[in-house]
């Protein structure tokens, strides 16, 4: 019997004559679903106006594709399955070499694994996460910590900013750009604050984008040299990730009393006449600061009853009238800038409990004497005290928001 075709069988049908069914090619599941990705790639083809690409930058979906894309081309027998189906020539294309590696007879969950995203069990339409690689770097980075040997140092800089906090003199504020991030800045990353404590050289990255290494101290204990660019992202995804903004200090001082300006009270510099070793050895250096909003002799009266005295007479070294300012702001934000430098002591009071003043510190007077000018300049922001050089020193690539 002579073969017919779908148009005679369809005309012998209509005239009453039965044809042999024709048994449909079979497919295997491995070759349905390779043409079933197929065509995917062609629909994103027909809605993109080109083939799918590698790299971070682009679609998770695009990525996908094209490293299906690369794999079909690279095996014989995906090519000889679709390649009467490529109407747009797809298969003529070189293989891209996608930067990731993935095992011919991986399927799409086992892709998009390789490629850092979990999906629902709905498919690769249905994702829970999309994760590039970077980010995967950025939290590892973020996780990758060791001890900070050092970490007494900074350890009075963390409770300063919580004083802050708590104080209204600083504020949490959602992180917005890559150039918030400079030496001597805190942020709330993973639930912590970090400190960054040091930044080295910006360099340019493959893409042409700034980047810097980072020593990063967080408040357990524990520091990363990670890269700016891997913090960034770490912000960026964490919902709670905020930065700690910086205090503002304003025109604190005015330069003379005018005639409708209040006086609002006085920045004082103290001494201790206290016998107490570590007083006694560094007198010239130990200095109590203070605000008060009474004359500093009614302050300072009944000095050696008192421990936030060290219970002993004090001398009055220094003062600086204050006009129109809100003293309990002036005094939170002299003792966070020199925090470094704040006199660990423990005295007992009169009826023998402890008591750990916390507006004593070793700071020359001459150095008191600067941060004024500072402040009276509205720039003391820009500076940070070196308690190892004794002087305050401008931030390195000092920045504000």
């Amino acid at each position: 019997m002579a073969d017919f075709t779908d148009d005679d069988d369809a005309l012998l049908a209509e005239l009453g004559v039965e044809v042999e069914e024709k048994s449909a090619p079979t497919r295997t599941p491995k070759e349905e679903r390779i043409i079933a990705g197929f065509e995917e790639i062609q629909r994103f083809v027909e809605e993109h106006g080109h083939p799918p690409r590698h790299g971070e930058d682009h679609d998770i979906f695009e990525r996908l594709y094209a490293v299906r894309l690369d794999r079909i081309r690279e095996q014989e027998e995906c090519r000889n399955l679709v390649e009467p189906m490529d109407h747009q020539g797809l298969l003529k294309e070189e293989a891209q070499g996608a930067a990731e590696a993935i095992a011919e007879e991986m399927d799409d969950e086992a892709l998009l694994d390789a490629l850092g995203v979990e999906a629902e069990s709905g498919g690769i339409t249905e994702l829970k996460h999309v994760r590039s690689s970077a980010e995967k770097k950025a939290a590892e980075e973020i996780a990758n910590r060791e001890r900070c040997r050092d970490f007494e140092t900074f350890k009075p800089l963390f409770e300063q900013v919580q004083r802050d906090l708590d104080n209204g003199v600083r504020e949490t504020r959602p992180f917005e750009m890559k150039a918030e991030i400079q030496q001597g800045r805190f942020f709330i990353v993973g639930g912590q604050k970090s400190y960054i404590a040091d930044m080295g050289e910006t360099t340019l990255t493959e893409q042409g984008r700034t980047d810097a290494r980072l020593r990063v101290i967080f408040d357990n204990g524990t520091e990363s040299n990670m890269l700016m660019r891997s913090l960034q992202r770490a912000l960026n995804k964490d919902e709670a990730g905020r930065r700690i903004t910086e205090p503002v200090a304003g025109p604190l001082f005015s330069g003379e009393q005018g005639e409708t300006d209040q006086a609002s009270g006085t920045v004082y510099v103290l001494r201790s006449k206290s016998d107490y070793p570590l007083v006694a050895e560094n007198r010239n250096l130990v200095h109590k600061i203070g605000v008060t909003n009474t004359e500093v002799d009614k302050r300072i009266a009944g000095a050696r009853l008192q421990p936030t005295f060290l219970l002993a007479d004090v001398e009055v070294v220094a003062t600086y009238e204050l006009y129109n300012i809100n003293s309990t702001k002036l005094e939170n934000l002299i003792h966070r800038i020199f925090s470094p430098a704040r006199l660990d002591i423990e005295i007992k009071d009169r009826f023998g409990n402890p008591v750990v003043p916390r507006e004593w510190f070793l700071v020359p007077l001459k150095v008191i004497d600067e941060a004024v000018e500072y402040i009276r300049a509205g720039t003391i922001a820009e500076y940070r005290y070196n308690p190892r050089e004794a002087r305050l020193e401008k931030a390195k690539d000092s920045h504000h928001a």
